[in-house]
């Protein structure tokens, strides 16, 4: 199982607004505030940030890919038009997606550093 992920990022500040907004909208708060490293969740910090200033910036090819487990579609819907108020960048918008499971509904986003951060719930099958 899984505690925690942490995603490396050039400018703290930065992506520390930009998650502030992007992760907000799912439910997650700022919690930990330290000089290199933030760090959100529910109940305690699930997504870090860490400033890694010096790091070459990510291509499409690369980077952090997390993907968030959220309630709902309109969770899904929120991440994804937060993240492109935010800056971030579309990588394929709410909807089904079969290829990765039946009711798989997910949408994808590059973070302000190139990180691709995914918001994902599952539908019930129609009976």
């Amino acid at each position: 199982m899984i505690d925690h992920i942490s995603v490396a990022v050039r400018d703290l500040d930065r992506a520390a607004r930009f998650y502030q907004a992007v992760l907000g909208a799912i439910g997650y708060e700022k919690l930990v505030v330290r000089p290199r490293t933030v760090g959100f969740g529910k109940a305690y910090p699930e997504f870090w940030l860490n400033l890694r200033a010096t790091m070459a910036p990510i291509d499409s090819d690369a980077g952090t890919h997390a993907a968030l487990r959220v309630r709902t579609t309109e969770l899904v819907d929120a991440f994804h038009a937060a993240a492109l108020a935010a800056g971030g960048i579309s990588e394929g918008a709410p909807g089904l997606r079969p290829q990765h499971g039946e009711g798989y509904y997910a949408a994808f986003v590059r973070d302000l550093d190139g990180n691709r951060i995914e918001a994902v719930t599952f539908l019930k099958a129609q009976e």
